[in-house]
């Protein structure tokens, strides 16, 4: 099993943090990216729109999965005008491959198939 651990503040910029960092979200309901590069496919229209937590709407863009060496998401929502990736706790846990484990001081996200 492998098990990856997410410790610290997110930064102030959109400049101090790269697209191949995601960002555990507990209230976001799916995986958000701004990076089309590892997706595989991106429907050129969509009307789907997306409300944030500061109610701005934005356009879904596309949906696909992605696969990196320490993660595999299925259903995430290419939203261009992110500033970050944002990984669903609620989507982790429901695909019954990841075990989400929270405390004061920290957070562990256990891939359950590796």
């Amino acid at each position: 099993m492998s098990v990856f651990s997410f410790v610290g503040q997110l930064p102030h910029s959109s400049s101090g943090m790269s697209f191949s960092e995601w960002v555990l979200d507990s209230d976001a309901s799916h995986h958000i990216s701004p990076d089309f590069s590892f997706l595989t496919y991106v429907p050129s229209s969509s009307s789907i729109l997306v409300i944030t937590a500061d109610d701005t709407s934005m356009s879904l863009a596309g949906v696909d999965s992605v696969v990196t060496s320490h993660l595999s998401l299925s259903n995430v929502y290419l939203i261009l005008k992110l500033i970050l990736n944002l990984a669903s706790v609620c989507q982790l846990c429901d695909s019954g491959d990841y075990l989400v484990i929270f405390s004061s001081s920290f957070c562990c996200v256990q891939n359950l198939q590796s």
